[in-house]
């Protein structure tokens, strides 16, 4: 096992065993306890009392940081021609058709974000062996198949992404930058776990927030307290 170093070592004393912090403490300790050089991420890890295997208890959706995510998020608009120029300038990276499924076949994938419009999904199935396990297949659930697809591209630049319950039960997801203020990461987080809670199951019985943690990329993670969260 690697030695802890200095700037380690400090971070791990500010740290209270057992402590489940507010959102605001724990942004604000998060930002005092990360020590890397580049710009980390700030990631939170839900435990949710449901059991995913049963597709009523599964818990997926998507929300609009309103901070934004701090990241430049690629996407690439596959969509008629007749919505090209629109797409184009509400800050698609990428945008055809034709073209496009073509690079993607050809095993193409330098994208964050797919969106496209239902008369297209038929085109895109024979896709579904490449796009699916990079979680890029566009899926209306998620609002990345669309009528609108300007809109639909505006949310995602701004900071609207799509979130699924694990396998284990645990909702992770990047909500910000360490360089944001600690308000902005706490607004971030609490409008990430009141959508989830908005989206509680109706069959899924007893504690439905189990646990909550905030992190940075290379961070240990901060225990959240639920009753903050109200």
């Amino acid at each position: 096992m690697s030695k802890l170093t200095k700037n380690q070592k400090l971070a791990l004393a500010k740290i209270e065993p057992g402590k489940a912090y507010t959102l605001l403490e724990a942004a604000e300790l998060l930002k005092e306890i990360t020590t890397t050089k580049f710009d980390a991420s700030v990631d939170i890890d839900v435990r949710l009392g449901v059991d995913p295997r049963k597709a009523n208890q599964m818990v997926r959706g998507v929300v609009s940081l309103p901070n934004g995510t701090g990241k430049q998020v690629r996407v690439l608009a596959l969509c008629t021609s007749d919505q090209e120029a629109a797409a184009k300038e509400a800050g698609a990276d990428y945008v055809g058709l034709d073209e496009y499924i073509e690079k993607i076949k050809g095993g193409w994938t330098d994208v964050d974000v797919i969106i496209t419009q239902p008369q297209i999904m038929g085109k895109i199935g024979a896709l579904g062996r490449i796009l699916g396990p990079r979680g890029l297949m566009p899926n209306p659930k998620s609002g990345t198949v669309t009528m609108d697809i300007a809109k639909a591209v505006k949310e995602v630049k701004q900071g609207k992404i799509d979130f699924k319950v694990d396998k284990f039960g645990i909702v992770h997801t990047a909500i910000g930058k360490v360089s944001f203020s600690a308000e902005k990461i706490a607004e971030n987080a609490r409008e990430f776990i009141q959508t989830i809670i908005k989206l509680k199951p109706a069959t899924a019985k007893g504690t439905y927030l189990k646990s909550i943690f905030l992190s940075s990329t290379m961070s240990k993670g901060l225990k959240i307290d639920p009753k903050s969260v109200d």
